[in-house]
């Protein structure tokens, strides 16, 4: 039986790579197949030679029950009706509020309030893709700049974190599939020498990402390192947004075109340069919306000191998300519904904190704007 099996993999895992479907796929199909027959030890995965200390605290995740080792799951695709939310709360000078319960968070679905029943703090491990653009645009400066940062990111993951490492220009290219073993995304990126392309398909990398992501259980996100600049996708932002509705995946966006917005340097425009500025503010803002819509938050430093407070930033957030199931009263009904995540104090007003001077301030909640509801079962 185990013969067939392996036999079976083999044989799927290369009709595939004959298709060129993305490496991520390959192996996320081969462990459903896995888990279709049977269950399997999972090979030991290296571990990297250092990694930065652990936060002080950690739970365990909701899927604790599964061996450290064991690469992010793929689950066969099953209707349920239960959305879970992963939220972050912040006071006004951005700091992480830990600690809260189930009664200081209030969920609206389209205004309704909705009887949570799952609730759960969480300093999990880490699965993020990082997804890079590697594009010859502004004389390679983009490439350049997002090798830098992609390689300063993996000194703030720990040994039981997930990365993946993509890169985009006019295609995306999966350099290393989910590993622990920071060392292999590191050499990817010493490997990365110049662009193939001048190009940028930051709406189809994104969009693969996200589809690549569906089936993968527990926690998960995307970390954009990217301009902003979409020059070549075959979808377009419309078709873009209405997939960020739809997806439980956090994206956090990191821009690098605010020091050449500050220095006054824009890619030439045959309009005029006011129309080069309107151009980029308008990638700033895609970058903005791709992160509000699905709970995460963008970044977009001037200097490079910025950069080692932002990616521990992002680590900070996806490591203190509080998880937050409800059912929604309304049934399945395959819309697609606003959502609003409030923190409440014990008499259910708005969660306040005191800023320095010692006024009262709301906090701020980050949470996926909505979600889409599965369509009912014919028949219902």
């Amino acid at each position: 039986m185990k013969t067939k099996t392996s036999t079976r993999i083999v044989l799927f895992v290369a009709l595939i790579a004959l298709l060129g479907l993305p490496t991520s796929i390959l192996t996320a199909r081969a462990r459903q197949q896995e888990q279709q027959e049977g269950p399997t030890k999972p090979s030991p995965t290296p571990q990297p030679g250092a990694a930065p200390k652990a936060p002080t605290g950690q739970q365990q995740p909701a899927n604790a029950g599964q061996p450290a080792s064991q690469a992010p799951q793929v689950a066969i695709a099953v209707q349920s009706n239960v959305v879970n939310i992963d939220a972050v709360v912040t006071d006004s000078d951005g700091n992480l509020i830990t600690g809260l319960k189930k009664q200081n968070f209030r969920v609206l679905d389209d205004n309704q309030p909705q009887q949570i029943t799952n609730f759960a703090p969480s300093e999990a491990p880490i699965t993020i893709v990082m997804l890079m653009e590697f594009s010859g645009r502004m004389g390679g400066y983009f490439g350049y700049r997002g090798k830098n940062w992609a390689y300063n990111f993996l000194g703030h993951m720990n040994q039981k974190d997930w990365v993946a490492f993509k890169t985009f220009d006019l295609r995306t290219n999966v350099l290393v599939d989910f590993t622990q073993d920071k060392g292999q995304i590191a050499q990817a990126i010493n490997g990365l020498f110049w662009p193939d392309f001048h190009e940028a398909i930051l709406f189809d990398a994104v969009l693969e990402t996200l589809d690549q992501l569906r089936d993968v259980k527990g926690k998960k996100a995307i970390l954009v390192i990217a301009s902003g600049y979409d020059t070549f996708s075959k979808h377009t932002l419309d078709q873009t947004f209405k997939h960020l509705k739809e997806t439980d995946t956090t994206i956090f966006c990191v821009g690098m075109g605010e020091l050449l917005d500050a220095l006054g340097i824009h890619e030439k425009s045959l309009t005029g340069p006011e129309f080069a500025q309107v151009n980029y503010l308008q990638a700033k803002n895609q970058l903005n919306t791709f992160a509000e819509m699905t709970g995460g938050y963008a970044w977009f430093p001037r200097f490079e000191g910025e950069m080692n407070e932002i990616f521990n930033s992002v680590a900070a957030f996806l490591r203190n998300q509080y998880t937050i199931g409800f059912t929604p009263s309304t049934g399945v009904d395959g819309k697609y519904h606003k959502l609003k995540v409030e923190a409440v104090d014990d008499d259910g007003n708005l969660f306040t904190t005191l800023d320095k001077k010692n006024h009262k301030k709301k906090v701020t909640v980050y949470a996926r704007q909505g979600y889409t509801s599965p369509r009912p079962a014919s028949g219902n």
